[in-house]
């Protein structure tokens, strides 16, 4: 069973001959190496290209890196920078290059995990001056590969950044309807090779696995990070307050009220950083709509995998609403949106009067979920479990009504029922058709 990820497929299929090096980046595990070394790979087979000008090699693989052993064999394949940490000996990797790649015609590079490889910014900009190379690498780290692109690659790189699975290549991969996929990737996500796992124990396991091995290990060895527990605790914080306003003081100061222990909030804003950098959650920012200005810094936070997200909390707080808030997040940056979230300020009638008798109004910051915009498109959401209410149905419209301008406003919920459109103009879609059919939203091609 295969999940094709057209839309990241199509992605690479655009860019190629571009002059650039195309960098594919996301969390561990969500098919990075698998969209180009198979998906992609598949392409370039099936319009011709032989294999002898494709150029295959992973960083983190000990079999190819066997294969640099008689270039410069006095010196070691891997060089170590710091206990613990290593880098592949790049003079013997180019040498390794020139003698398989020989010659005028066309050659497609697939490096895997290129951080790990010596200079890597270097070498791969060394490449760029011969025409008839064609470069695409992964990499797990956004700090030098996302981030500062434009810096690292001066101007020669291009980012593909992959999510997990989406629900539609979910419910596509494995063959399953909707209202059946639903509960189990609310669940344990969309990491493919967590999708392809039989039992539910068997995939609740892996990510809890996942999270502590992996995931928080590589940051703490990157980062030399000594507070491991503090780390940990601080994943969990924003795992369990998903879609909520952040505040490392505030969650600084949980720890000295909770557990005694003393963590400044620059420390959890840093730690934040370092999970924003190795893509397990992504922040969004507070955007004015009527002032058509950001206010402050990061406001929100959301989970790059509702399933390691899950998992950090042993799968004991399964909010179903801030969950399916935190998947149409997801989705939409899938479809190529920049997500912020709106605040409507307003002035609202109070009951109270001045002493001349005159009514008094007091200022209020109304919410609108998200504000997604790609060039001169531009959709407002509200995420609502249920609209079963007449009460709340006014709620999630009311922000609406005081957004003054004429793009769409969206209420995304799970009723079942066709797309319903309001007298002011307000679209009500269920989630599923949503989730299933991006014409809902239409998305740009990049």
């Amino acid at each position: 069973m295969i999940f094709p990820r057209e839309r990241y497929l199509n992605k690479l299929i655009r860019r190629k001959h571009n002059g650039l090096i195309k960098v594919i980046t996301g969390m561990r595990r969500c098919g990075k190496s698998f969209l180009m070394n198979e998906l992609f790979l598949q392409h370039l087979r099936q319009v011709g290209v032989p294999d002898y000008r494709i150029i295959r090699f992973a960083f983190d693989s000990d079999e190819d890196l066997d294969l640099l052993e008689p270039y410069f064999p006095e010196e070691p394949v891997r060089k170590e920078i710091s206990k613990g940490e290593f880098v592949v000996n790049a003079k013997k990797f180019r040498a390794y290059i020139r003698e398989k790649a020989q010659g005028t015609e066309q050659v497609y590079f697939l490096l895997d995990e290129v951080q790990l490889l010596e200079g890597f910014t270097g070498t791969l900009n060394a490449f760029l001056h011969h025409q008839n190379y064609d470069i695409y690498v992964t990499s797990s780290n956004s700090r030098f590969l996302s981030s500062d692109i434009a810096t690292e690659f001066k101007g020669r790189g291009t980012v593909v950044h992959v999510l997990p699975l989406t629900f539609s290549e979910y419910c596509q991969g494995l063959r399953l309807p909707p209202q059946e996929a639903w509960k189990d990737y609310l669940e344990t996500g969309g990491i493919p090779l967590v999708a392809l796992m039989q039992s539910r124990e068997e995939r609740m396991d892996y990510l809890k696995n996942l999270c502590e091995e992996t995931y928080l290990k590589d940051i703490i060895q990157h980062h030399h990070i000594r507070k491991s527990t503090e780390l940990g605790d601080t994943l969990n914080v924003i795992c369990s307050s998903v879609g909520s306003p952040v505040n490392p003081l505030k969650i600084a100061n949980t720890f000295k009220s909770v557990s005694g222990k003393n963590v400044s909030d620059d420390t959890v804003a840093a730690f934040i950083d370092y999970f924003i950098d190795s893509f397990l959650i992504s922040g969004v920012q507070r955007y004015d709509i009527r002032g058509r200005k950001y206010i402050g810094a990061l406001y929100k936070l959301y989970c790059e995998d509702t399933g390691v997200r899950n998992a950090r909390l042993n799968f004991r707080q399964m909010e179903e609403t801030y969950l399916m808030e935190n998947v149409v997040y997801n989705e939409l940056r899938y479809r190529g949106y920049n997500v912020d979230a709106g605040e409507v300020a307003i002035r609202e009638k109070t009951d109270r009067l001045d002493r001349n008798g005159k009514s008094i109004y007091t200022q209020k910051a109304l919410e609108v979920d998200f504000v997604a915009t790609s060039g001169s498109n531009k959709y407002y959401f509200q995420s609502a479990l249920s609209l079963d209410d007449p009460d709340k149905e006014k709620q999630e419209k009311r922000s609406f009504l005081y957004v003054d301008d004429s793009f769409q406003k969206i209420i995304i919920t799970r009723n079942g029922l066709y797309p319903q459109r309001d007298e002011k103009g307000i679209l009500t879609v269920d989630l599923f058709d949503f989730l299933l059919n991006d014409q809902i939203c239409a998305p740009v091609v990049p």
